[in-house]
């Protein structure tokens, strides 16, 4: 067999005892999604206005607060950063 050939055993045995717990080397990466609703509450915005504030698609704004969709690692970091510091990502967003 191949040395790829080798590899992808070796990596699809590895996956298999991670599902069932038995591989305690893999990495497992957790994203915590901030509760976009809750941030656009506690400033007192409506969708459109938290948008339109943040520079942020309402449509994509509406999809994480309906649960279809989840923002990515940068848009969670935004959420954080607006959610901690809101006026100063207002001014940011207001500077470029």
């Amino acid at each position: 067999m191949s040395e790829f050939g080798q590899d992808l055993v070796a990596a699809t045995q590895e996956a298999v005892d991670h599902a069932q717990g038995s591989n305690r080397s893999a990495r497992v990466h957790t994203v915590q999604v901030p509760d976009v609703r809750a941030i656009r509450r506690m400033l007192g915005l409506s969708q459109e206005d938290f948008a339109r504030t943040y520079a942020i698609p309402v449509a994509t704004l509406k999809g994480w607060e309906q649960g279809r969709r989840h923002p990515d690692t940068t848009a969670s970091a935004y959420l954080r950063v607006i959610a901690r510091f809101p006026h100063e990502a207002r001014q940011a967003v207001d500077a470029a």
